[in-house]
């Protein structure tokens, strides 16, 4: 599909443009001139095919409440029985928090800490600081405070936030696990595959570009109502 923008020939002749008007791929760094696509369609990198802008038409209300599922569900999924296993007369229920602090000496403390961090606490602050910036713009108000502070910050979790590869990687275990004892899945554990589903979809439906141009849109209003004489 061709690419709504413009190529900037890598980089070269930027002197003079608009900075606010180029956007560069993550991926290859070729940097191109932005424009918002027709309805339907999305701008990708001629270089390497990566999805540059996929604006939708009132797109932010979904993500609003996907994120607000994923918070959800993240924050249940961390105390409801997530596994039970039973072998030879003997069984155990466990949910994410007991295994997370079942380590609580040595260097397997470690282990814990990054459990808790990547699957509960980062993909929860994540979508809570998307709901921060996504929801004012949403309701016509002003940008919140550090709106853009909190959105690059959510743009450099989304690779930490491991959640679905968390769900993969049990489910490779659990078909291991299944030969030597008993198992029953817990309420945690379809939460984490409902969850897997729903962070794919939340990010199909998010364009980082369109959030920074309702963002930019957005405090130039609130500018332009402020120097307006009372």
């Amino acid at each position: 599909m061709t690419a709504q923008t413009e190529r900037t020939g890598a980089g070269k002749g930027l002197s003079g443009m608009d900075t606010a008007a180029l956007i560069g791929c993550p991926n290859c760094d070729e940097v191109y001139v932005a424009r918002t696509p027709p309805a339907r369609r999305r701008a990708v990198c001629d270089r390497c095919g990566t999805v540059l802008i996929s604006s939708r038409r009132n797109a932010g209300i979904p993500i609003l409440a996907l994120s607000v599922a994923v918070l959800v569900l993240v924050l249940a999924a961390a105390f409801h029985p997530f596994l039970s296993i039973n072998a030879a007369g003997l069984g155990n229920r466990v949910s994410l928090l007991d295994v997370a602090t079942s380590f609580r000496s040595g260097v397997l403390v470690l282990v814990s800490v990054a459990t808790v961090m990547l699957i509960v606490a980062l993909p929860a602050l994540r979508v809570a600081l998307l709901i921060y910036v996504i929801a004012p713009l949403e309701m016509g108000l002003r940008p919140a405070r550090h709106a853009r502070l909190a959105f690059r910050a959510a743009q450099e979790l989304k690779p930490w936030s491991m959640t679905e590869v968390f769900s993969i990687g049990c489910a490779v275990a659990l078909v291991k696990v299944s030969d030597l004892a008993r198992l029953e899945f817990g309420s945690a554990f379809w939460m984490f595959v409902a969850l897997s589903v729903i962070v794919v979809i939340s990010d199909r439906f998010m364009c980082s570009w369109s959030i920074w141009q309702a963002i930019d849109a957005a405090e130039g209003d609130a500018t332009a109502s402020a120097r307006e004489p009372g």
